[in-house]
């Protein structure tokens, strides 16, 4: 059955469950962790957001997924595998509230240094925050059960802001 692409207003709380999060997963996954990042609009104050805690976990290197994942797996977070080839693999805490989405990512990864620009600029520039959250809400609307039209939907917006935010750093 699909599932309702839900956006909510930005919870002040949802810092603290990234918190918490964190504190989890450095106690499951132990040694190989090297960083763990708040991501996704969860991770901007006042930003409308789907009510999960997105995290990425940087690890010391892709010998460690295997590890990693089976320690995710252990601790009650289902696979949702590699979607996209690019050496991240998710995992879904499904729990009441807030759940929590995991993604296991090596050092220097692409994709996690998109999302960190990203989360970056949004935190920065309010403007541009509030213009997201306004085409999130729209796309929630047209495609309400539909998230992977949802998410690539906003894939131009995303790619548009991470172009901005390099060339804020070049």
């Amino acid at each position: 059955m699909p599932t309702l692409v839900e956006i909510v207003p930005s919870n002040p709380k949802w810092a603290n469950d990234f918190l918490a999060a964190e504190v989890v997963l450095r106690k499951v996954l132990g040694g190989c962790v090297v960083a763990v990042e708040h991501i996704g609009s969860t991770a901007v104050p006042g930003l409308a957001a789907k009510p999960i805690i997105d995290v990425d976990v940087i690890v010391s290197g892709l010998r460690d997924i295997p590890d990693a994942s089976a320690a995710l797996i252990g601790a009650g977070f289902q696979p949702r595998g590699n979607r996209y080839d690019d050496d991240v693999w998710a995992f879904l805490l499904n729990r009441s509230s807030p759940r929590i989405r995991v993604y296991l990512c090596p050092p220097s990864n692409q994709t996690h240094e998109r999302r960190m620009l990203f989360r970056n600029y949004l935190r920065q520039h309010d403007d541009v925050a509030l213009a997201y959250s306004a085409l999130k809400r729209r796309l929630a609307d047209q495609f309400p059960y539909d998230g992977d039209r949802y998410t690539s939907e906003k894939s131009a917006f995303i790619s548009e802001i991470i172009c901005a935010a390099e060339k804020d750093m070049g």
